[in-house]
């Protein structure tokens, strides 16, 4: 997806904490699944990441050498992300880890691209999620406990990590893309969702319409299908703005939206035509 190279940075913020004291000698399992907040896709054919390590790290007792990497996986998974659009999710791995509370997760990408319809394909190696990984950090940190499963999400934000130079509409066309990953991680097991239809006043379905997830800042974004339907997943529990815009139309918004864990909130939109 990506003809030109840079130094890949996650946008993801993280307060430090202590760990909570667990037995050792018990193990719990964890699932990282994966997802994607896509851009408009009328004229993407696939954009894909290519994974080929995982690692994890233990929260320790706030000494930093005490918080050395685990490696989950040394497997090579590709994931195509136009595949994981309105609330589908593919699992990355399913693996017992010993139980304890971590804070950080790290992928070594070896290569993304991203395919135009009826053009070209562009490729984009990535040195430093490579050689070092992309890290990952989440907030809070979570836990997995003995005996029981752990869900953990990353959902990479397309229309963030993946910037255009250039333009479809512009005469000279696309340039390239520049990478620069975005990728929320979140508890699933302790989430919620949020989802809907976007329609116009004669009750059409609008596909291609923007949706976002704000709470002080966007949490996350996405459009909606062929069908007007569109779906966030792993949104902590909380209260939330939603809004809904699409070209020619005007915004429509909903404060205080209250998202319970394992819960899902339905809000439907009805944009006027300007």
């Amino acid at each position: 997806m990506w003809k030109f190279i840079i130094p890949a940075v996650v946008a993801i913020a993280i307060f430090p904490s202590c760990s909570k004291t667990f037995d050792s000698n018990q193990t719990g399992n964890l699932v990282i699944k994966v997802t994607d907040a896509p851009f408009p896709i009328d004229n993407i054919e696939s954009a894909n990441v290519t994974i080929t390590k995982v690692e994890i790290r233990k929260a320790g007792d706030c000494i930093p050498d005490e918080n050395p990497f685990m490696v989950l996986s040394e497997d090579t998974v590709t994931f195509n992300l136009l595949d994981l659009r309105n609330g589908v999710m593919d699992e990355l791995l399913n693996i017992e880890i010993p139980e304890g509370s971590y804070n950080l997760i790290r992928l070594y990408v070896e290569e993304a691209s991203l395919k135009i319809k009826d053009g070209e394909t562009y490729r984009v190696r990535v040195p430093s999620g490579q050689q070092t990984g992309i890290k990952i950090f989440i907030r809070p940190e979570f836990a997995v406990g003995g005996g029981l499963t752990t869900e953990l999400l990353l959902d990479f934000d397309l229309a963030r990590s993946f910037q255009m130079i250039g333009s479809f509409s512009n005469p000279r066309g696309i340039n390239g893309f520049v990478f620069k990953p975005v990728i929320r991680a979140v508890n699933n097991s302790v989430a919620g969702r949020i989802e809907g239809m976007v329609s116009d006043t004669s009750d059409a379905k609008l596909a291609n319409a923007q949706v976002w997830v704000k709470q002080d800042t966007v949490i996350t974004e996405s459009y909606t299908d062929s069908l007007g339907h569109y779906a966030f997943i792993g949104i902590p529990a909380g209260s939330y703005s939603v809004f809904a815009t699409k070209e020619s139309y005007d915004t429509v918004s909903y404060s205080e939206v209250n998202v319970v864990a394992g819960n899902r909130t339905i809000k439907n939109f009805v944009l006027t035509a300007k």
